[in-house]
């Protein structure tokens, strides 16, 4: 780095295009990384086939979102040339982040410390629509409005969480390591998306809080976020949410509740650059956490008719 350059903060600069993205429509706010009108779809590299996480998710999702990309394939300019594609002149591209690992002397105050260091790199990607000579395939459909969705229920009853509904409140309660959900005939249909999804959507913001239990992954934020801490575990679970819409195929759009916790994040973002990417890396974590309690799928039987033998019993009698 040259003297007399100042260094750049990529971490600001994602920042900054979510603050703009949510004050662009101040009479209407909208968060960025939900998608109203459609299916949420996880961002992927068009040449490794890998999906970008953290918050180069929900970066893509805004650049999606402000430029009516129908795709969430993306790739670097070199790489759209690898695939004889060529990116279409004056197209912009899309700010996203890397990190490369090195070596340096542990810190001997220390314990955990076992010398690797990150440091955040910029790189740029443009989307399968601003390239010629690339066919995308086909988006997933919005579903349409039915009772449950057999694969969320699979995976969230996988997860062990106690779910208990009644009232008109959704919340977790800490003290009985509970989930609580309003009575699924309050759910209605929207504008945006059918009762369904809102229930799931709500369902799944709620597990999400789940994973931060102190015996769980023991979420907690610090005396860095002080007074926003609330806010900071909000913006968690919505973002873990929305992740989770897109792994799982449903969609979701903002829960009217949530317009009083907007101003809130507004403001932890204008005061923390890097809070966008601490919310999107614990979100990501506690994704993985539920991930990871899933159970396999039994195997298909050898034969038609054959029997699937059950699962041995876990506490046998002696």
């Amino acid at each position: 780095m040259t003297a007399g350059k100042s260094r750049r903060d990529i971490h600001a600069e994602i920042t900054d295009k979510l603050i703009k993205a949510i004050e662009a429509e101040p009479g209407n706010p909208v968060l960025p990384w939900r998608r109203a009108g459609g299916p949420l779809w996880m961002p992927m590299n068009a040449l490794t086939n890998k999906a970008y996480n953290g918050v180069n998710v929900i970066s893509l999702w805004v650049a999606a979102e402000a430029h009516q990309f129908s795709h969430p394939i993306w790739a670097t300019y070199k790489q759209w040339n690898e695939m004889n594609a060529q990116v279409r002149g004056g197209e912009k591209a899309s700010l996203v982040v890397f990190y490369k690992e090195y070596d340096a002397e542990p810190d001997p105050e220390r314990e955990d410390d076992d010398g690797k260091r990150r440091v955040a790199k910029a790189s740029y990607v443009f989307n399968c629509g601003q390239v010629d000579g690339y066919t995308p395939p086909a988006a997933p459909q919005r579903l349409g409005p039915i009772e449950r969705i057999a694969d969320v229920d699979r995976f969230l009853t996988n997860t062990g969480a106690r779910v208990e509904h009644g009232g008109e409140s959704a919340f977790y309660r800490r003290s009985t390591d509970t989930i609580h959900m309003p009575d699924e005939g309050l759910f209605i249909d929207t504008a945006t998306m059918t009762c369904t999804e809102g229930y799931y959507a709500v369902l799944a913001h709620e597990h999400i809080h789940w994973v931060g239990a102190p015996h769980r992954l023991n979420r907690e934020f610090g005396k860095r976020f002080g007074d926003h801490q609330y806010a900071a575990e909000e913006l968690v679970a919505e973002i873990g949410s929305a992740f989770l819409a897109a792994d799982l195929q449903f969609t979701q759009d903002t829960r009217p509740d949530h317009a009083q916790y907007l101003a809130h994040w507004l403001k932890l973002l204008k005061d923390d650059p890097k809070a966008i990417f601490t919310a999107a890396a614990k979100a990501s974590q506690a994704v993985t956490y539920l991930k990871s309690l899933q159970r396999p799928e039994p195997e298909p039987p050898d034969r038609p008719g054959a029997r699937v033998p059950s699962p041995p019993d876990p506490n046998p009698a002696p």
